[in-house]
């Protein structure tokens, strides 16, 4: 019995240590950074997206995906969004915004990202890998009956054909109205 009470005062000692400054102290990760980190190691994109770390591996909480369509009205144009997941994650939905400047009516010109999973219809059950899929789905099948950017959602509405024509002059690097869009494609 004194044995048992010798290993338990032997750990306290380490933990106070430890949090003095005086020995290696592990880290504990919280319940959504194991879900996060679980989400990102089981990822299964679209060949036509990649992932990035810009601030490291270690920091898997803000990440940029880039999505480059092989359809559709943006065909062939690279668009990168950032992620920050909160600490409660996988109860918050992540925070999205595009980084890249677009035409686009469920994206507004500051990079907000219209996405029903990204709001009301967010489940803890979604995952990474369902956001990045929501997003590719917006660029290959714009929605213009919930739109953010409602000047492109009424021309896509009413002129596809006009839509498209803004979207590659956009794409280019061009002016749609009063605002430029630079090149991304």
């Amino acid at each position: 019995m004194i044995g048992f009470f010798k290993v338990k005062e032997k750990q306290r000692e380490q933990a106070q240590n430890a949090s003095r400054g005086g020995g290696a102290s592990v880290k504990k990760q919280s319940a959504g950074e194991l879900r996060l980190h679980k989400d990102i190691s089981e990822l299964n994109l679209p060949s036509s997206c990649t992932i990035s770390f810009p601030n490291g591996k270690d920091d898997l909480t803000n990440f940029e995906v880039s999505i480059k369509p092989d359809d559709g009205y943006y065909h062939n144009g690279t668009f990168t969004s950032c992620f920050s997941v909160s600490s409660v994650y996988p109860h918050e939905a992540p925070k999205v915004t595009c980084k890249t400047k677009v035409y686009h009516p469920n994206i507004d010109l500051e990079g907000n990202v219209c996405l029903n999973i990204l709001r009301e219809d967010w489940k803890p059950v979604l995952s990474i890998n369902t956001v990045i899929y929501g997003l590719f789905h917006l660029f290959t099948e714009p929605n213009s009956e919930d739109p953010l950017n409602h000047d492109a959602a009424q021309v896509l509405r009413d002129n596809p054909k006009l839509f498209e024509t803004y979207v590659r002059r956009a794409m280019t690097g061009g002016y749609v109205g009063q605002t430029f869009f630079p090149r991304c494609i």
